[in-house]
């Protein structure tokens, strides 16, 4: 059994920077794959970014490359997320969830998921 818990969550101006992070609880929590999904008001939900167990391999969309970065602290069993440029149509709820083995890219593909965190970006 893995916990997930976001924290980081906020309001900022367009351009600007926030920082997301995921604790996974659970003596197994690095042994999977973790990933960043977010669903904006009146939108479909959105794969973000993701991240192997080892930390070596991230994927993103296409929307936010260049200016989120991905990263995890096995040691601490966290999982971040650097927002820069932040755009206002990053404005969403932002969930963290892992996934045994493979990175998450669909949100139902996960086994565990975390409450969300609101992030708002006002221009």
């Amino acid at each position: 059994q893995v916990q997930v818990a976001e924290s980081g969550g906020g309001s900022v101006q367009a351009g600007g920077s926030l920082r997301l992070s995921c604790a996974a609880s659970g003596r197994t929590a690095s042994s999977y794959a973790m990933g960043w999904f977010r669903q904006g008001p009146g939108k479909e939900r959105e794969f973000v970014a993701g991240i192997s167990r080892s930390g070596r391999i991230a994927d993103y969309a296409d929307s936010v490359k260049g200016r989120f970065t991905i990263s995890r602290d096995n040691a601490k069993n966290t999982v971040s997320l650097q927002m820069n440029s932040l755009k206002t149509e990053d404005t969403a709820v932002y969930v963290c969830a892992a996934k045994r083995a493979a990175i998450p890219t669909k949100f139902n593909d996960a086994d565990y998921w975390g409450q969300g965190t609101q992030v708002t970006v006002s221009s």
